[in-house]
């Protein structure tokens, strides 16, 4: 026979001798435990050792098959200390380096049992036991909580400290995976205080350092979670706890409000206080990056005044020393925003708040118009006033430099008569002392520019930027006056005004004469771009009955009219 052969034979021989195979003889008694690990889990953190305590199922019968005990039967778990002399000494050998969820067949000799004494009424003497185990939980009092970050968000400004109030989501599993609560089937988070006594000492110590966003696995050993008596059905006594926890937010009742510069710009002439309006974008989330609310959704800023409580109060507080066209993080706690109750079906009680805000303009009701002189000729003596005719060109836009309109877009400057409500009354201010040449910037608010209500494109109680450049300007006459005399008037004004002397004016004799008298230099006409127009008013004015002609009862001087109460004019 091949050497080969032959030890393969005598390797089949010791096999069915220790399966105890008929005809080959009786190999006798075993001397030591036989275990068979019949399945081991891929992952094994730890192994069973001398003095842990363990968790386990078993099944426990005669080599007939016979079942004689049964924690299944019982329906608990068996919870001990390895290797101190609380179990059979076979147990205590057969248990030795399993893993959580291992299952093991052990064959436990009469010597290695209950002897040659057994168990009264259960177990005979000398009687060889088998065992079908499963390890479900292994510690040891030397244990410490055992803490791995799963994912931590980048940013982080600050970590759960003692007394904090938190609320997370969380898995919670036995050591051998068998689920017993989670957070996630209720729907909602778990809210509480963190270091107060609310929570068992294990999770108290588990959240301490986490950030919002971030995940964590929390293994507790039992006597940092529920000991000795467990929890309910669906926790057992000595049981370690496995937490899968994300942090979504958490905050103190002593926080306030935390702000966070992101864009600041370089120039700040005025920062935001209490009475202001303001005008903002804003993206409301929670902690967790969840979006509640954004004014970028409904393409409209919200507009509201600061520090009077139309808001609530954390963003009161964290507008405060805003700059125009800053971008600012706010972040609220939930006393200072929606409390315990939360509001609607986005924000939840207790929720922590974080505000990404971009401003766009402010103002305060008693806000002047703003004035900035780009330049300015020499030797200015001579600057519009009130009444007076102005040609000027400019562009106008919002505080964030979105164009709104321009007087180069058309063909000619803008004209208008200052002080006859033909424009907003922050350009009528800002275009008064003004000399010829001369470029300003102004800032407009909105009581004196467009108001609440705003314009065909103009945004509502939007302050606006204007840049005015004055290229010329007519001197204009008092309210109410079409034309002024430099001078007295003459003593028979309707005799010279009436040319051909024939007892009545018409609208030529009557424009010629006022012209004559503008070229002469004795008087001037309200500045108009149509002057034809301004004397056809006039006409109109004094042809009282409107027949063409003016008649001596007709002809009245502005100054008459203003003592006999009439308000029209010459």
């Amino acid at each position: 026979m091949a050497p080969g052969s032959l030890f393969l034979l005598l390797l089949l021989l010791l096999l069915l001798s220790i399966l105890g195979a008929p005809g080959l003889g009786d190999p006798g008694p075993l001397e030591d435990v036989v275990i068979d690990r019949y399945y081991i889990p891929k992952i094994c953190l730890r192994e069973v050792q001398m003095g842990d305590f363990i968790r386990y199922h078993y099944n426990g019968t005669f080599k007939d098959g016979k079942k004689f005990d049964s924690s299944y039967d019982r329906g608990a778990t068996v919870a001990g200390v390895v290797g101190v002399g609380r179990l059979i000494t076979g147990m205590d050998r057969g248990l030795q380096g399993m893993c959580v969820n291992e299952r093991r067949h052990l064959i436990v000799p009469p010597h290695l049992g209950y002897g040659s004494i057994g168990v009264a009424g259960l177990i005979p003497p000398d009687a060889t036991l088998y065992f079908d185990v499963v390890m479900l939980d292994i510690w040891n009092k030397k244990d410490k909580l055992q803490i791995t970050t799963l994912s931590r968000p980048q940013r982080c400004n600050r970590t759960v400290e003692s007394s904090d109030f938190v609320r997370y989501h969380y898995n919670g599993t036995l050591l051998d995976g068998t689920p017993f609560d989670s957070s996630y089937s209720k729907n909602g988070t778990y809210d509480t205080y963190v270091g107060t006594g609310w929570l068992i000492k294990g999770m108290d110590q588990g959240l301490l350092g986490m950030c919002a966003g971030e995940k964590r696995s929390i293994i507790i050993p039992p006597f940092l979670a529920y000991g000795e008596k467990g929890y309910g059905t669906t926790i057992p006594p000595q049981a370690s706890l496995v937490f899968s926890v994300l942090l979504v937010d958490f905050h103190n009742p002593k926080d306030s409000v935390f702000l966070e510069h992101l864009e600041v710009p370089e120039s700040c002439k005025r920062r935001a206080v209490t009475g202001d309006f303001v005008r903002y974008h804003y993206n409301g989330t929670l902690m967790d990056g969840t979006l509640f609310d954004s004014s970028y959704s409904r393409n409209h800023t919200y507009n509201t005044y600061i520090g009077k409580g139309y808001i609530i109060p954390g963003m009161d507080q964290g507008l405060q020393g805003v700059c125009m066209g800053e971008r600012r993080r706010v972040v609220i706690p939930p006393h200072l925003a929606y409390g315990e109750n939360g509001t609607g079906n986005k924000i939840p009680g207790s929720a922590v708040l974080v505000f990404d805000v971009h401003i766009i303009d402010f103002h305060n009701p008693e806000d002047p118009v703003e004035m900035e002189t780009v330049y300015r000729p020499e030797g200015c003596n001579l600057t519009t006033r009130h009444r007076d005719f102005v040609r000027y060109h400019y562009n106008c836009s919002l505080l964030d430099g979105t164009k709104l309109f321009s007087s180069h877009d058309y063909e000619k400057p803008q004209e208008v008569t200052l002080g006859t409500n033909k424009v907003i009354e922050g350009l009528n201010r800002g275009l008064l002392d003004m000399c010829a040449g001369e470029r300003r910037v102004l800032i407009v608010p909105p009581h004196l520019g467009h108001g609440e209500s705003g314009a065909r494109g103009v945004p509502g109680s939007a302050v606006l930027r204007f840049e005015v450049e004055l290229i010329s300007m007519e001197e204009g006459v008092p309210e109410g006056y079409f034309f002024i005399w430099h001078g007295e008037p003459p003593a028979s004004l309707y005799e010279q005004m009436d040319l051909n002397k024939d007892g009545e004016i018409p609208a030529d004799e009557f424009s010629t004469f006022i012209k004559t008298q503008v070229a002469e230099g004795k008087g001037r006409l309200m500045p108009s771009s149509d002057p034809e127009k301004v004397i056809a008013d006039m006409f109109r004015n004094q042809d009282r009955n409107q027949d063409g002609k003016i008649t001596p009862e007709e002809l009245k001087l502005k100054s008459d009219e203003d003592q006999e109460k009439i308000h029209e004019e010459l």
